[in-house]
């Protein structure tokens, strides 16, 4: 892989380590009744206990991605696998016509389910973790 590569690599996965640790920092402090209000009902847990969790889990897997180097892949599988099990809420928020930070129409609520893959791919591509995956093969 060629210099510039990993330096790309490395830069799209500290921006998305950053971006899921403020985001589970969110959802503990100052976004969290934002949050409370978006949970589907078909979640098993309370509101406010899916928040919470969702929030530890957001933080703790942003900080893997920051920090962790050897098991890095395995970190890549785990995000993608968390953005693929909070996928249903989106779609949720968006049948449901649910309003919560600014999508407050069906176009808006609509437009933010492509990212969710975009993500994924993300997660996957920032760590190597498709690309390890593929060599094992």
């Amino acid at each position: 892989m060629s210099r510039g590569s990993r330096t790309r690599r490395r830069i799209g996965r500290i921006a998305l380590g950053s971006f899921l640790a403020f985001a589970g920092s969110s959802h503990l402090t100052f976004a969290r009744e934002e949050f409370t209000a978006q949970v589907p009902d078909f979640v098993p847990l309370p509101k406010d206990v899916t928040v919470l969790a969702s929030g530890v889990v957001e933080v703790a897997l942003g900080a893997a991605l920051l920090a962790v180097k050897r098991k890095r892949p395995l970190v890549g599988w785990i995000v993608a696998a968390f953005f693929v099990a909070i996928f249903p809420g989106n779609i949720a928020q968006y049948v449901n016509k649910v309003d919560g930070f600014g999508l407050d129409t069906d176009a808006a609520r609509l437009a933010r389910l492509p990212f969710q893959p975009l993500l994924i791919l993300w997660a996957l591509w920032s760590t190597g973790a498709w690309r390890w995956f593929r060599a094992r093969r």
